[in-house]
C-alpha cells in the first residue's frame, strides 16, 4: 500500500471535517463597491448639487477612507460584520431637484401632526395638518429644501451638521446620500400630536443612504415617531441582501424638548447602519426611545453633545434577538455645559444564536460641574447559544460632579422570579414571557404614540412566539 492510499484510508475512518466557523468580517471587507468618487461626482451631478455640496460629500468619503471603524480601540475588538453580504448591492439613484414648493401629498393619520413616508426611494406621502402649517412647521425632503432656499440646507449641512467627524460610517452617509428630509419647528411651537416618519425599503440587492434633519427653535417641543419596516418588495429568505444607512442629525435650541420614537423592523434579510446625533444648548431635553427588532445585522451608533447649561439626554434602547442576528450598539454622551444630565439604558433579551454588543462611552469635560450622568448596560439570554457583550466607560474630567455611574449585567432569566410566577399559577413558559416582555417594557412605554406603543407590544409578542415556536420544534426533534 502506498502512502498516498494509506492516507486515503485513514481519512476514510475518520469523521468529516467540520466546515470552518465563520470569521469576523470587517467594513473594508463589505465590498461595498460603490463608496469611491466617482460615485460621489455622479450622485452630485443627478441631484444637481452646488459646488459646497460636492465639496461636503467629497470630504465625507475622505472622512470614510481615512477613518477606523472604531475610534475607541476599547471597542475595536466587537465588530463584527460576518452576516453582511453586500457585494452586489446598488444604490438608488438620486433625486433630481423639483422647481420648488411644499408638498402635500397623502392622507394624514388622525394622530399625527405631519407625516412623511418614502417607500425604496419613492416619496409616497408627504402632509402637515393645518395646526402644524399655521404655527410655521416645515417638513419636506432635502432636495425641496434645497430648490426653495439653498443657503438654509448649506447651514444644515456644511461641515456635517451634527454628525461627529470621527465615525467612519457616518461619514459614508454624508457623501453618498440620496434621499433625506427636514423638519423645523420655530421657536416657542409646542405640538401636541407627534410627527411620523416612515422608511419602508428592502427590495433584494437595493442601498437606500438618507439623511433627516431636526432642527428645534427655543422653547419649543415636539415628538417624533420613525418607523423603518419592510416594504411589499423586501428581500425574503435566500435572496440577495439589502442595505439601509441612515442618520438622524438634530440641533435642539434653547429650553426645548425632543421626544423621539425610534422602531425598526426591517427584514431578516437586510442590514442597516444608523446614526444619532443631537447638540443641545441650554436648558433643553432629548428623549431617545429606540426598538431594534429586525435585521440580519444592525449597527446602531448614537452621539449626545450635551453644549448648554442644564442640558439632559433621557435614553434607552431596546434590542429582541433571534435566529443568528448580530446587534451593534454604540452611545457617546459629552458632558460639556455646567449641571448636564445623562440618563441612559440599554437592554437586550436574546435567543437563539442572537449577538449584541452593547459599548457605552460618558465624557465629563473639565468645564461640566455638576454633572449627572448614568450609564447602563444589560442583556438577558434566553438560550445556551446566544452571546452579549456590555461595555459601560467613562472618562470624568471635572470631579465636581452631582452623580458619575455605570453598570453592567449579562445572564439568563432570574430563577427567583420564575419560582415567584409560577407559585402564582402561572406556567413556565408563561412565566417567562412576563418577564422578558416586562424587562423591554421602559422602552415600550417612552413611545409618544399609542398606537405605535400597541404595535411594538404586538411585535414583541411576535417575537417571543417565533422564539418558543422554534424551541417546541426542537424539543420535539
Amino acid at each position: 500500500m502506498t502512502a498516498s492510499e494509506g492516507a486515503k484510508v485513514a481519512a476514510a475512518g475518520r469523521p468529516a471535517a467540520r466546515p470552518a466557523a465563520p470569521t469576523r468580517q470587517a467594513p473594508t471587507d463589505l465590498t461595498l463597491s460603490f463608496i469611491d468618487e466617482a460615485t460621489v461626482r455622479k450622485i452630485a451631478a443627478a441631484a444637481g448639487d452646488p459646488d459646497w455640496l460636492l465639496a461636503d460629500r467629497l470630504a465625507g468619503l475622505h472622512g470614510f477612507e481615512t477613518l477606523p471603524i472604531e475610534s475607541n480601540r476599547l471597542y475595536t475588538p466587537y465588530v463584527d460584520l460576518r452576516n453582511a453580504q453586500l457585494a452586489g448591492v446598488k444604490p438608488y439613484a438620486a433625486v433630481a431637484r423639483p422647481a420648488g414648493g411644499r408638498r402635500n401629498d397623502g392622507r394624514l393619520p388622525e394622530v399625527a401632526a405631519a407625516y412623511a413616508e418614502f417607500s425604496e426611494d419613492r416619496l409616497a406621502a408627504l402632509i402637515l395638518s393645518p395646526e402644524a402649517r399655521d404655527a410655521g412647521v416645515v417638513l419636506e425632503t432635502l432636495a425641496d429644501l434645497g430648490a426653495r432656499h439653498s443657503e438654509l440646507l448649506r447651514r444644515l449641512l456644511d461641515g456635517g451638521c451634527t454628525l461627529p467627524e470621527n465615525d467612519k460610517l457616518g461619514q459614508m452617509t454624508r457623501a453618498l446620500w440620496t434621499h433625506g428630509l427636514f423638519l423645523h419647528v420655530p421657536n416657542g411651537v409646542r405640538l401636541e400630536r407627534p410627527i411620523v416618519l416612515r422608511w419602508a425599503m428592502g427590495a433584494p440587492g437595493t442601498a437606500l443612504l438618507s439623511r433627516t434633519i431636526l432642527s428645534i427653535g427655543d422653547d419649543a417641543e415636539v415628538s417624533v415617531v420613525e418607523e423603518q419596516v419592510a416594504s411589499s418588495t423586501a428581500a425574503a429568505a435566500g435572496d440577495a441582501q439589502s442595505f439601509f444607512a441612515g442618520t438622524t442629525e438634530v440641533q435642539l435650541g434653547a429650553g426645548s424638548t425632543l421626544s423621539f420614537a425610534g422602531l425598526q423592523d426591517f427584514a431578516p434579510d437586510q442590514v442597516a447602519f444608523q446614526h444619532r446625533s443631537a447638540v443641545l444648548s441650554r436648558g433643553a431635553t432629548v428623549r431617545w426611545a429606540l426598538a431594534q427588532l429586525g435585521c440580519r445585522v444592525i449597527r446602531s451608533r448614537i452621539d449626545n453633545t450635551l453644549e448648554g447649561d442644564g442640558s439632559s439626554v433621557e435614553q434607552a434602547e431596546i434590542v429582541f434577538g433571534s435566529a443568528d442576528q448580530l446587534f451593534d450598539l454604540t452611545s457617546y454622551t459629552r458632558h460639556i455645559g455646567r449641571d448636564t444630565t445623562g440618563n441612559l439604558l440599554s437592554k437586550g433579551a436574546l435567543s437563539d444564536r442572537s449577538r449584541v454588543y452593547m459599548k457605552g462611552l460618558a465624557t465629563i469635560d473639565l468645564t461640566a460641574h455638576g454633572t449627572d450622568s448614568y450609564l447602563g448596560e444589560f442583556a438577558m439570554l434566553l438560550s445556551k447559544q446566544a452571546r452579549s457583550v456590555a461595555i459601560p466607560s467613562l472618562e470624568i474630567d471635572q470631579p465636581d460632579c452631582r452623580r458619575v455611574a455605570h453598570a453592567s449585567s449579562v445572564g439568563p432569566i432570574d430563577e427567583t422570579q420564575l419560582f415567584y410566577l409560577e407559585s402564582r399559577g402561572l406556567d413556565p413558559d408563561e412565566a417567562r414571557k412576563f418577564i422578558v416582555l416586562g424587562y423591554l417594557e421602559p422602552v415600550v412605554a417612552r413611545v409618544p404614540l399609542a398606537s405605535a406603543q400597541d404595535r411594538l407590544r404586538d411585535l414583541l409578542e411576535a417575537k417571543w412566539a417565533t422564539r418558543t415556536g422554534s424551541a417546541a420544534r426542537a424539543a420535539v426533534a
